[in-house]
């Protein structure tokens, strides 16, 4: 585990909110809380987007937001509708609170909360639009008990997004960002339609075709500790066809 970055006031108290949306994460939701609220930033908060899951994680979220009423909030959606609708309903409700700055990432520990001061700092001392934790920039690791498929899948995923989108990002398909939350605003929620997966990769290509300034960092990403992976043949399809969505649909829209 690495030694979160110590940020310079008023930096670290940034209004940060991190949208960790859910479905059947509750062994691993609370050691991700826990991590998150030790973080040297007292400006952070936790949304949990839950979508009905029926292992009990939105109850488990639920006692979270008691034990930490002012730090961890709950989104109790109806049903599993795909993590890119739970990203923009958690997200849009973090920008009404009040953030100034949204994290993204799963709930699975596969991202490391410790990390995030330090994407913080290089958000702010760039002024980039975006920060990602990048696993294919140089630094950036692969768990080495990531199975081979995944690791096959994930390479394949970028060098096809880039091939035909052309979008200058090593890690086209990462879920550990950091949002200004103007640029949020700027890239409109309203224009995302990604249901599953493909939802990064429509977030980068809107903000490429938009002009904003993004910025990779490296992190180690590690496999998941406990539960299943949510990856379903419908998001495969989904995240195979979005790229010829969206130069379709965006094929207009300019900086």
């Amino acid at each position: 585990m690495i030694e979160p970055v110590q940020l310079p006031s008023p930096w670290g108290d940034a209004r940060l909110t991190v949208v960790v949306p859910t479905y059947n994460e509750a062994g691993n939701l609370p050691v991700l809380v826990e991590r998150l609220l030790a973080l040297p930033l007292p400006g952070l908060k936790v949304l949990v987007a839950d979508d009905n899951s029926p292992d009990g994680t939105g109850e488990v979220a639920d006692k979270l937001a008691i034990e930490h009423p002012d730090r961890v909030t709950v989104v109790h959606r109806p049903g599993k509708e795909g993590l890119g609708r739970a990203y923009v309903d958690g997200i849009g409700r973090a920008l009404d609170d009040g953030a100034d700055f949204v994290a993204q990432m799963d709930a699975d520990l596969s991202h490391p909360p410790e990390a995030l001061p330090g994407m913080l700092g290089a958000l702010l001392s760039t002024q980039a639009s975006v920060v990602i934790g990048s696993r294919y920039v140089p630094g950036g690791e692969l768990d080495e008990n990531w199975p081979l498929y995944r690791r096959a899948l994930s390479g394949w995923a970028n060098l096809y997004v880039h091939t035909l989108l052309r979008v200058r990002i090593r890690d086209l398909t990462a879920g550990f960002k950091i949002w200004q939350a103007e640029a949020l605003r700027a890239i409109g929620l309203d224009r995302v339609q990604s249901n599953g997966y493909s939802f990064q990769v429509e977030m980068h290509y809107l903000a490429t075709k938009l002009g904003h300034t993004i910025l990779e960092v490296p992190i180690r990403f590690e496999e998941r500790r406990d539960g299943d992976s949510k990856m379903t043949t419908a998001t495969k399809i989904e995240s195979a066809l979005m790229p010829f969505k969206l130069r379709s649909r965006h094929r207009n829209l300019d900086s």
